[in-house]
């Protein structure tokens, strides 16, 4: 009998060190996902910080603005979250084209043209009941927003045209669109001072989520990152976009349809991007005008990169990102700054998170196949016949 147990006995301990080595292999390789991100943004606030003292000014007194004008108070936080609720629809505009190796940054030309696409199709459907004529607008704003960034993905796929560049000259076509549009045969004639479309029916205008207090777009921009996360991370669609954004000329060879993927995926993100434009005038403005123009789109590629393209993280980031924004007036008059202070933090934050990417997989905690020791190997006269 003692034969028998001694040797089972033997094998509880290594099979529970194992496994124990399983989930500590597991967390490293999650945790270097945040670690890293969080280094980046606390190094590029230390710096912007440092800027402050150079010019005379508190950091100290910047974190407490920020804090009192971002989160501090029911209003505070009310603000920050509808300030984040555009923002998830343009970091998705950045985050699935991602997986597939390309960089587009025209999400503000989508937002507008989303936002006066909803504004349009509100006059005709003016006769429709709400429950009918609201979806139809967010379709039209959707469908327009597909369009225009689709064909940045059908450029970049046969035609060989880079997308970031093709992406950001579109985004000022659309402005500029936009602009004629809304100040010409769009105009509303009695917008003198401000040139804007023909205003939304207030039926046709979405009220506060309850509780929360804050407009629909936040409650379906969360929903749509849980969708873009369950498309790219558990489907075989999904799986097949990062094949190809890894390796392009692996995925023709395995027969991956790499260009209808490159067009499919842009244009979804552009149609997220389009919404955040649709909620902008449903539930804030209430019509089309200049102010759609608000920078969502580029703060939304902050987002997306501080992230790391991972649409469940874009939900805190873009909170935080939306907490900044909100107490940039608020900083403003404290501390005699101008408004571009917080564009400042953000593009040394981009500037910090980018030079980051360099450093994954050069840190042994967080990558197991280095914690391994290297051995010598044992000669060949050592081992026993």
């Amino acid at each position: 009998m003692v034969a028998d147990t001694a040797p089972s006995s033997l094998t509880v301990a290594p099979s529970r060190s194992s496994a124990f080595l399983r989930i500590r292999a597991w967390l490293a390789r999650r945790s270097e996902a945040v670690a890293i991100p969080v280094g980046a943004a606390a190094l590029g606030f230390l710096l912007f910080g440092l800027f402050l003292a150079a010019l005379g000014k508190s950091p100290l007194q910047l974190v407490d603005i920020v804090w009192r004008g971002g989160f501090g108070s029911s209003f505070a936080l009310g603000n920050s979250l509808q300030r984040a609720a555009p923002l998830l629809f343009a970091a998705l505009c950045v985050a699935l084209p991602a997986r597939l190796g390309l960089v587009v940054i025209g999400g503000e030309g989508a937002i507008v043209l989303g936002g006066l696409a909803a504004a349009a199709a509100a006059q005709p459907l003016a006769a429709l009941p709400a429950l009918l004529a609201v979806p139809l607008m967010a379709c039209a704003a959707a469908l327009v927003g597909a369009v225009w960034i689709g064909s940045v993905g059908w450029l970049q796929a046969y035609r060989g045209v880079n997308a970031t560049i093709s992406s950001l000259l579109l985004s000022y076509i659309a402005l500029a669109l936009a602009n004629h549009l809304i100040e010409g045969p769009l105009r509303d004639p009695t917008s003198l001072n401000k040139p804007s479309t023909l205003p939304v029916d207030d039926a046709f205008m979405l009220g506060p989520m309850p509780v929360i207090g804050v407009h629909w777009g936040l409650g379906c921009g969360v929903i749509a990152c849980l969708i873009a996360y369950g498309l790219m991370d558990r489907t075989t669609l999904g799986f097949a976009a990062r094949i190809a954004g890894g390796n392009v000329r692996a995925a023709q060879i395995q027969g991956l349809p790499v260009g209808r993927l490159i067009v499919g995926f842009t244009a979804l993100g552009g149609a997220f991007a389009a919404l955040a434009g649709f909620f902008e005038v449903v539930a804030v403005q209430g019509t089309a005008n200049g102010t759609l123009a608000a920078g969502y789109g580029y703060t939304g590629i902050l987002v997306a990169f501080l992230a790391r393209q991972n649409p469940i993280a874009i939900v805190p980031v873009a909170f935080l990102l939306g907490g900044i924004e909100a107490s940039s007036g608020l900083i403003q008059r404290r501390m005699q700054l101008p408004d571009a202070t917080v564009l400042v933090l953000e593009g040394l934050l981009f500037l910090i998170v980018l030079m980051s990417e360099t450093l994954y997989g050069r840190f042994k905690l967080f990558n197991p196949h280095l914690w391994a020791e290297k051995r010598a190997p044992v000669p060949s006269a050592a081992v026993p016949a």
